[in-house]
């Protein structure tokens, strides 16, 4: 069984020892030194803004909602809330990071306010996030989106190949409580492996709150219907799950895209395994999150700084930077037939796509 690596245990990325010195014609120490000093500095008003602005209209499009009260216009409610939460979750994606702002109060306060609406447990998931981000990239222990061996998906049922690759887009509710293939543990237990003992009271708190909200939920159908619950939260929640999953794929999975094994990986390697993508005026609704290459990089910086940060690291990483070319339904529709498995040997491989047999 692989370790998994957390941040602690990382080789210093910044560190003369680092490998990446020796496969890289720059360091993380000149993408650093190319960036503005303000990027890395968090405004506590302007995260704040960005919060209530997505709060605000989320309240906003359920009044209109309600008042008009259409199956004409609830299809397009859907749509435009399920992206409202997606965006909600991006501001307590920041709060995970720790870029929202330096309080760590702020943080797990604003943290539980986005992400426990929309059923996320809020440190269960920011601590197997965090996990993604020290091994982004690692075949063997990358935590999101990562890919099977050809022996292991020969191994496969139809029924378990059906769902990853033709129901992928509504995974996430069951990565929270099952995580994925390999990966044992859910992101509700305080005593799943990808805890550690230290956190059981960060775990104990984001699982009471989600589940003083299903409660919530639960109330809500039994009191106001099943169809009043359907229409105004379960398909706003579908769409968000779609988003969510949409993404985070599209950032980490395409044919050029390369992975690695545990001998050959480091953390820069994984960093610059993903890939940036353009998602047209969603950018501005969903807070840059298109802009992943350099969040990777660095981790802990706002996402309204990621923009500028991104222009001033593209000369330095040359063909090393990645931007998707075709537009994301392109670029989703051939990654999905294409990114079916990778070779079962080889220290950097790429995906395959199914064999016709």
């Amino acid at each position: 069984m692989q370790t998994i690596i957390r941040p602690s245990e990382s080789i210093d990325p910044f560190s003369s020892d680092n490998p990446s010195i020796k496969e890289f014609p720059f360091t993380l120490k000149d993408l650093r030194a190319a960036i503005p000093e303000h990027c890395f500095e968090p405004s506590v008003g302007r995260s704040l803004s960005y919060f209530f602005l997505d709060i605000g209209i989320i309240a906003g499009l359920y009044a209109l909602a309600y008042n008009l009260n259409s199956w004409l216009f609830f299809p397009l409610f859907w749509l435009a809330q399920g992206t409202m939460f997606w965006a909600l979750f991006v501001v307590g994606h920041d709060c995970g990071h720790g870029s929202f702002s330096k309080h760590k109060w702020l943080n797990s306060l604003v943290g539980h306010l986005s992400h426990t609406p929309i059923l996320v447990p809020y440190h269960g998931w920011r601590i197997s996030h965090r996990t993604h981000h020290a091994n982004t990239g690692n075949i063997d222990t990358d935590e999101s989106w990562y890919p099977i061996s050809e022996q292991t998906y020969d191994e496969m049922g139809s029924v378990a190949k059906a769902v990853r690759y033709s129901l992928f887009l509504w995974a996430y509710p069951f990565y929270l409580f099952f995580r994925s293939p390999g990966r044992v543990g859910s992101h509700f237990l305080p005593g799943s492996d990808v805890f550690r003992p230290s956190e059981k009271w960060d775990v104990i708190t984001s699982t009471t709150c989600w589940t003083l909200f299903v409660g919530f939920l639960a109330w809500t159908g039994f009191h106001f219907g099943p169809l009043f619950l359907l229409t105004y939260y379960v398909m706003p929640y579908l769409v968000f799950v779609a988003w969510l999953d949409l993404v985070t794929f599209l950032h980490h999975t395409e044919p050029d895209i390369p992975w690695y094994r545990n001998d050959s990986w480091f953390f820069l390697k994984g960093a610059l395994s993903t890939i940036d993508r353009d998602y047209g005026f969603i950018n501005n609704i969903h807070h840059n999150i298109g802009t992943h290459v350099a969040h990777h990089i660095f981790l802990s910086m706002p996402h309204y700084r990621l923009k500028e940060a991104t222009e001033a690291i593209k000369p330095i990483l040359g063909d090393y930077y990645r931007e998707g070319k075709d537009s994301v339904w392109t670029s989703f529709w051939r990654s999905a037939r294409e990114c079916i498995f990778v070779p079962n040997e080889g220290q950097k491989v790429y995906y395959q796509p199914r064999r016709q047999d």
